[in-house]
């Protein structure tokens, strides 16, 4: 068994690790740990019943999280002309094309996000998972409020291979009913778009942690709305 640090194992003595919570008991529980000296990032972990080798059960997406994410994000902006100008007077940290590219390529990567106007795909290289991409908004004309929508929290979520989602939602510091918001906003839209393959039940389970925290299990079905969609 691995070992654990001090705090972690005493965090870990306030809840039954077998047992499922309420969210909202979940959260509280989450909030009184001493797991860190600083404002550690609250973590989703949400494991899907799907296989995302097959087209018909992929799960991606994107949406702005109720109370933002507790962070401003940089955001890049692949632009020319009078998009690159929307882009700036949106609040974007950087804006280009070739130049950007050609710094992205030698290894740069101070940047959150990275939003294209279609023109400009055909010369954006990069790391998979922080390109544009039309599927989560990233690739768009409407610069303004793809800009916008980062800046104030949006976040892409995805399955992996095991068919899970990892999502932050928020600070521990956010008040328990601005994370209980944010946890319910994400579980009622990867039940939203619970793909067509997709067969029994949906979800096989749900767990919240901090960043130096052990994980908590939470019972879907005390989430508001979200598990009543789920058995229709």
């Amino acid at each position: 068994m691995a070992k654990v640090g001090k705090k972690y194992a005493e965090a870990a003595k306030l809840f039954d690790k077998q047992k499922q919570y309420d969210v909202a008991e979940a959260i509280d529980i989450l909030k009184k740990m001493d797991t860190a000296k600083f404002d550690e990032t609250v973590e989703l972990a949400v494991n899907l019943n799907v296989d995302p080798k097959y087209a018909d059960q992929q799960v991606r997406g994107a949406l702005v999280l109720p109370h933002g994410i507790g962070k401003s994000k940089t955001v890049l902006v692949f632009a020319q002309g009078d998009k690159e100008k929307e882009a700036l007077a949106a609040g974007a940290d950087y804006v280009g094309a070739d130049d950007l590219v050609e710094k992205i390529k030698g290894g740069w990567l101070d940047f959150d996000v990275a939003i294209a106007t279609p023109n400009m795909m055909g010369k954006v290289l990069g790391p998979k998972g922080l390109m544009p991409n039309p599927k989560v908004g990233t690739v768009t004309m409407d610069v303004t409020k793809a800009v916008s929508e980062s800046k104030a929290g949006k976040v892409e979520y995805r399955t992996d291979k095991a068919g899970n989602i990892h999502s932050s939602i928020g600070k521990k510091s956010f008040d328990a009913d601005k994370l209980v918001d944010t946890l319910t906003a994400l579980v009622d839209t990867l039940i939203k778009v619970k793909p067509s393959g997709a067969k029994g039940q949906y979800i096989k389970s749900i767990t919240v942690s901090s960043t130096m925290g052990p994980g908590i299990h939470i019972n879907q079905y005390s989430i508001k709305g979200a598990a009543k969609k789920e058995e229709n």
